[in-house]
């Protein structure tokens, strides 16, 4: 695949999503073409499975059947988004990838991490060039998750307890791959992009 590939990865409310949107427009305004998705979604049969993950009660799915369903929207998203905007050259950044599935269905509700890799490398078999990991407290992430308005809250509702596992989760995995940038989120949002920015540009291509 000829573009670049870039996740961004953290706890919920970390500002994954605002962090997207301001390194999309800035690169595009520097003459880069991005591609700006999200997981679970980014093609029509994701954003079906989206609804179904993410909104509802905490006990809804099992974590092994939620493996399946994340699982099953990124095969669609990676076929029908991602590839094509990295054969056209693209930087594609999505909001999440395989990473959340080994964190939040893969080790913060029991041991499922051989699960989650046995199944990504018989369906996806793709990691990013890059990931973004976007490191905040988890208390700090929770407030601002429930403060947004919404219905996709299921994760947020599973508690304090289940998003500092996922950030320990993260912090480990980021320390065993050298693809991680770990970026300090605890900041406004301008200060934390240049952070980004400062971390992306070594891989970006000329233009």
């Amino acid at each position: 695949m000829a573009g670049l590939f870039v996740s961004l990865e953290g706890i919920d409310g970390s500002g994954k999503s605002t962090q997207g949107r301001k390194i999309a427009e800035t690169l595009r305004a520097r003459g880069h073409a991005v591609t700006l998705t999200r997981e679970p979604g980014g093609s029509p049969g994701a954003e079906e499975i989206r609804r179904l993950v993410l909104e509802g009660d905490v006990d809804r799915w099992s974590a092994e059947t939620e493996i399946l369903l994340f699982t099953a929207a990124r095969r669609d998203h990676l076929e029908k988004t991602i590839r094509p905007a990295l054969d056209r050259g693209e930087i594609v950044i999505t909001d999440r990838f395989a990473d959340s599935t080994r964190i939040f269905q893969g080790i913060t509700r029991g041991d499922l991490s051989e699960t989650v890799d046995r199944l990504h490398a018989l369906m996806i078999g793709v990691e990013p060039d890059l990931t973004l990991l976007f490191d905040l407290d988890p208390a700090l992430g929770l407030s601002r998750a429930h403060a947004r308005a919404g219905t996709e809250l299921r994760f947020e509702d599973m508690g304090l307890g289940f998003q500092e596992k996922a950030r320990a989760g993260f912090l480990a995995l980021a320390a065993r791959h050298a693809r991680f940038r770990v970026i300090d989120a605890d900041g406004d949002a301008d200060t934390v992009a240049a952070r980004v920015l400062a971390a992306l540009a070594v891989h970006l291509p000329a233009v």
